[in-house]
């Protein structure tokens, strides 16, 4: 009833002369849709108590509709693919087909996801080419690139470089891990000072994949083991170690343990002693994680990551403890010849991810995290993190070529850890078979016909059923139609595999009220 560009709830508290001027420049034409959005982002923070209404006031009447810049001082993205609506937070990505298969209140309906979606985490199956990529996450990375210029949102965008995740123009913070003309470098620790969660973030990452889908002993040991080093090394020096430092100390060489051990003694740190004798004590078994986790470490102590994961502060390392901060992240990985390294610096980023959105002050900010390939990185920790980020207004984003590159222990776990799951076309049947494990099965309305053929007892029946008999060709018959209430799958795995269009994708959805949406097919095309 309202037009929201005359910014009523403005007039109705009293700063009319505010709203007057942001009304003015919307004629005008001199706002942006993501303008709109970041003055009533910052009007919202007025209402919660965290800014001041003179303050709000005075710097809408001196910059108009440019007032609570985001600190890219950025008012829109270079450019836009896909089609945004900021008043409702979506962004489009196709139509609803008009199939028997969908529910007819949904055929021909437009199709769009938002925050409310995203923070139930979205998972998205097919093989290459079936538009992963283009049709999902480069339409989401967008979207939430413009949230986060309203003050809405933080994202971080991990992928392969050059898999067409946006131009470096549209983030803040671009790291091209092993580019030495990258600007920025990858925070190996998470900005964290702790060394008992450094070392469970870090083992995690190196051998998050090792580990027996239920909480074994795996894991913890890799954790102490990481402990046992980074917290004498940070006493003696101040900072965590290096790549190589890490090396060297996980391969037991004599000079870095008898160098702590030293600078430990000098300092009386008793505890840290303790630990380190335990360290080399432990060296020496056979069942010691210590030489799994120096061959993991290896793999990025090689010379295309010379310049990075510097721990001495000569580099600008970035930690996802910023996610506080409306801030777009975009990191490449260097899939080319560091497959491996790519894998396991994808693990690295959703631990640290996982854990810096769950201790965030400010919750009020969405904060995604979009893995383009998440081969590799689902583990049980993983899982169990994906099932956290519901409750701390945040989400993830993952993309697969098949099921297969998940262990099948965790399959289960996975699909149901996430609220929004996509089978594209192209899904082989054994991957068909999970989804349809997880749509469930639904009630529907069989009709069986059957056509009984009419025995005459009569000489006059006999006589008419031998003339109906001549005339039609057929025998006389009498049709009987039996309605039955059945149950079977909302989608067979042999649907998902054989029925599905190219360019189409079958999606269930639930937002973060629990309200949920059958699988729909999806054309993703327009």
């Amino acid at each position: 009833e309202e037009d929201p560009a005359e910014w009523p709830a403005l007039r109705a508290a009293g700063a009319a002369d505010a709203a007057a001027r942001l009304a003015t420049e919307a004629r005008q034409g001199l706002m942006r849709d993501v303008d709109h959005a970041r003055i009533a982002r910052a009007w919202q923070g007025v209402r919660n108590g965290r800014h001041s209404l003179a303050t709000f006031t005075s710097a809408v009447l001196r910059e108009g509709s440019a007032a609570c810049p985001h600190p890219s001082g950025a008012r829109d993205l270079p450019g836009r693919q896909a089609r945004h609506d900021l008043l409702t937070g979506q962004v489009r990505l196709g139509t609803t087909a008009d199939d028997p298969r969908n529910p007819y209140a949904y055929r021909g309906t437009g199709l769009a996801l938002g925050p409310e979606l995203l923070g139930t985490s979205l998972l998205a199956v097919g093989p290459a080419g079936s538009g992963k990529t283009g049709t999902l996450v480069r339409p989401l990375a967008e979207s939430l690139c413009l949230h986060a210029l309203a003050g809405r949102a933080a994202v971080v965008v991990v992928g392969a470089a050059g898999a067409g995740l946006g131009p470096a123009d549209a983030y803040d913070v671009v790291v091209r891990i092993g580019d030495p003309e990258s600007l920025y470098d990858l925070d190996l620790y998470g900005g964290t000072t702790d060394p008992d969660e450094a070392a469970a973030i870090l083992a995690e990452a190196l051998v998050g994949d090792l580990a027996d889908p239920h909480p074994g002993s795996d894991s913890r040991r890799s954790t102490t083991v990481l402990a046992q080093l980074l917290g004498p090394y940070r006493a003696v020096h101040g900072r965590f170690p290096s790549v190589p430092e890490l090396r060297a100390l996980l391969d037991g060489a004599p000079g870095p343990l008898a160098g702590l051990r030293a600078g430990l003694t000098d300092s009386g740190q008793d505890s840290l002693l303790r630990e380190l004798d335990a360290r080399e004590r432990q060296m020496g078994h056979p069942g010691d994680v210590g030489g799994v986790l120096a061959d993991r470490i290896a793999l990025l102590d090689r010379p295309a990551f010379a310049g990075f994961f510097d721990t001495s502060g000569q580099s600008r390392p970035f930690s996802l403890k910023a996610l506080d901060h409306p801030v777009r992240v975009r990191i490449d990985l260097p899939a080319r010849g560091h497959a491996d390294a790519s894998r396991m610096l994808a693990r690295l980023v959703l631990a640290q991810f996982t854990a810096s959105v769950s201790v965030r002050e400010d919750r009020s900010l969405f904060a995604c995290l979009i893995l383009d390939d998440a081969t590799g990185v689902v583990t049980p920790e993983g899982v169990r993190g994906i099932q956290r980020l519901r409750s701390a207004h945040a989400g993830a984003v993952l993309t697969l070529r098949t099921l297969d590159d998940v262990p099948r222990p965790l399959r289960g776990p996975l699909l149901g850890a996430t609220g929004c799951r996509v089978a594209l076309s192209g899904l082989t049947p054994w991957d068909g078979q999970d989804f349809a494990e997880v749509w469930g099965k639904e009630w529907t309305e069989a009709r069986d016909v059957t056509d009984r053929q009419i025995i005459a007892e009569t000489p006059a029946g006999k006589a008419v059923h031998a003339l109906r008999r001549v005339i039609t060709g057929k025998a006389p018959t009498a049709r009987a139609v039996t309605v039955r209430q059945v149950e079977r799958e909302r989608w067979s795995a042999s649907e998902l595999a054989h029925a599905v269009p190219p360019g189409h994708a079958v999606l269930s959805l639930t937002d973060v009220k629990g309200e949920h949406a059958p699988p729909l097919l999806v054309d993703l095309r327009g």
